[in-house]
């Protein structure tokens, strides 16, 4: 980017503005501590000049946005042309009341539906199972059968809007769900656009709504590969989640190792399917946290896209650009809202809104307010969603593609959030890839490390939280939140029990014995998973044939 003779003049005239002008200041106002870092612990100058750059090449780092290796973006207008799809993450109680929000988020202005699922749902079990008890419809929408999926999208047409569904361990299930409500509607399963999260190895690592032990997950997983370049060709089938790695309380640099660590044990698993990369690679996407430290999050995307597009060109041999191209939807950040003061959440999102834009993502959902104490209220909802909007159409960050580029400080931090990713991706391929390291224990550890270390820096004061450690207030109990009534889960119950004696069962048993056999060889499940979904098999008795046949993951306990 500069020749040799500016960086020798720039840290000549820099070394004379520090001893001439910053020793002066110094000496009558310190500044507020010894050392400034990011939170990854990247250590922040004073200033940042030409010098910090030295061995950017432009062409090679940089490029053009929607080319190789695009850490300027992957559309070569981004927003100048289409903005990003704003799609906020919803769902409670009955497939009812999540049918009425997703109308009401249209109408104001929403441009993607993304499905919350309760826990029950997430893990494999009906709302009439014993362990789904006080569970149902609170963290998410119940669904237990394409019966509750058809009143979910009902008036919603399926070949206009694009849907998210946050669903790991059972989506396979979820998905047949979805293109046989479609097909109801007469929507082809090649018009359907979409992402299911479908990524077992975080739930491993972070979350922890896993079903199944990782060998016959990562086979649902490259079923649905398989099966979709085939039939649904529109749909992103899968989502590399780093998001829920950032809450369990990953740095920065840790989010962007471990998601593309679990990308590349993804393709890899593909591969040795018998897929081509080709085939499958430009339907991944990946889906990122937008945290705090609004610099150091605008440089992690643009430090992820430069680094997947390597690993997928240099590394698997990619040919296509789709192929190494990091398209991702971001969410801001659930464990930075605060129940004290819930109000300054808004800024907060507007923050990492902000960040996330600039980042270049594909597609955002804004947290509300009120999470921090429940699910969010309508009136908190619409407040989050005209966040994104007034961040489109009116601060005039969407006018020209990947503004702060060129940023001695945001170079300088793409690259070095580059490098220490890569070093971490190099250790979990010592380790034998993602599946070894998380059995290992090494990829949990070191998030635990890290949020040990976060948390312990709020309780010292050295990290400031608005209305937690400091600026406190007294507060009055928060009343207007939005409660799930207990009534919603003996509704569940009983509309299963209604389906049950309604549906033909002497159907839904040959299904599932078909299904049981096919899971003890090597067939794709998915056209048989479709077929038992449409016999109204639910998701619970689905579930439960595939423990049989695969087991029960049970996860070691990491100290």
């Amino acid at each position: 980017m500069f020749d040799k003779d500016t960086i020798e003049n720039v840290k000549d005239s820099k070394k004379k503005w520090e001893e001439d002008k910053v020793m002066k200041t110094l000496s009558k106002f310190p500044e507020r501590k010894e050392e400034f870092s990011t939170g990854s612990n990247i250590e922040v100058n004073r200033l940042y000049t030409p010098e910090d750059n030295e061995n950017l090449d432009y062409e090679g780092d940089l490029g053009y946005p929607g080319q190789y290796p695009f850490t300027r973006g992957v559309q070569p207008t981004m927003y100048r042309g289409k903005l990003w799809t704003m799609r906020q993450y919803a769902g409670f109680a009955t497939a009812e009341e999540s049918n009425k929000r997703y109308k009401y988020l249209l109408e104001q202005g929403q441009t993607g539906l993304s499905v919350a699922f309760d826990l029950p749902t997430q893990i494999g079990y009906d709302s009439d199972a014993p362990l789904s008890e006080g569970e149902v419809g609170k963290v998410g929408v119940a669904i237990d059968s394409l019966k509750d999926m058809e009143i979910l999208f009902e008036g919603i047409p399926l070949d206009k809007v694009s849907t998210s569904m946050t669903i790991n361990a059972p989506a396979s299930i979820l998905l047949a769900m979805y293109i046989a409500v479609a097909e109801k509607q007469g929507v082809p399963k090649s018009k359907l656009r979409g992402t299911i999260q479908n990524d077992i190895l975080k739930e491993y690592i972070a979350r922890g709504t896993y079903i199944f032990p990782p060998e016959p997950s990562m086979r649902l997983i490259t079923d649905i590969f398989e099966y979709c370049s085939k039939n649904v060709p529109k749909w992103n089938t899968i989502s590399i989640s780093g998001y829920h790695i950032r809450e369990a309380g990953a740095t920065a640099i840790q989010e962007v190792a471990f998601t593309l660590a679990d990308g590349i044990a993804y393709v890899e698993a593909a591969i040795k399917a018998g897929l081509d990369v080709d085939e499958f690679a430009p339907r991944l996407s990946f889906f990122f946290n937008a945290h705090n430290d609004f610099l150091e999050e605008v440089a992690k995307y643009r430090a992820a896209r430069r680094l997947w597009a390597r690993i997928m060109k240099e590394r698997f041999k990619a040919k296509k650009e789709k192929s190494m191209m990091l398209k991702f939807h971001t969410q801001t950040a659930g464990s930075t809202l605060t129940a004290q003061q819930p109000d300054n959440n808004i800024i907060r999102v507007t923050i990492q809104t902000l960040a996330a834009v600039l980042g270049g993502t594909q597609s955002l959902h804004t947290n509300s307010r009120d999470e921090a104490l429940a699910l969010p209220t309508e009136e908190s909802v619409r407040i989050a969603l005209r966040t994104q909007q007034i961040v489109a159409y009116e601060s005039g960050v969407t006018e020209t593609v990947d503004p702060l580029a060129g940023s001695y400080y945001i170079e300088n931090l793409t690259d070095k959030i580059e490098e220490e990713a890569m070093k971490y991706i190099r250790k979990i391929d010592e380790l034998g890839g993602a599946p070894k390291a998380i059995s290992k224990g090494f990829i949990q550890k070191e998030i635990q490390n890290s949020a040990y270390k976060y948390q312990m820096e709020i309780e010292a004061n050295t990290r400031v939280v608005v209305g937690v450690n400091k600026f406190q207030i007294e507060e009055k109990h928060h009343k207007d939140i939005l409660r799930v009534d207990p009534e919603v889960e003996k509704l569940q119950k009983k509309k299963l029990q209604e389906l049950k004696n309604s549906r033909n069962n002497e159907e839904v048993e040959r299904v599932l014995k078909r299904l049981k056999d096919e899971a003890k060889g090597k067939e794709n499940l998915m056209p048989c998973i479709l077929d038992a979904v449409k016999a109204y098999a639910t998701l619970g008795e689905i579930c439960n044939v595939l423990r049989e046949v695969f087991g029960e993951y049970q996860q070691s306990v990491i100290l």
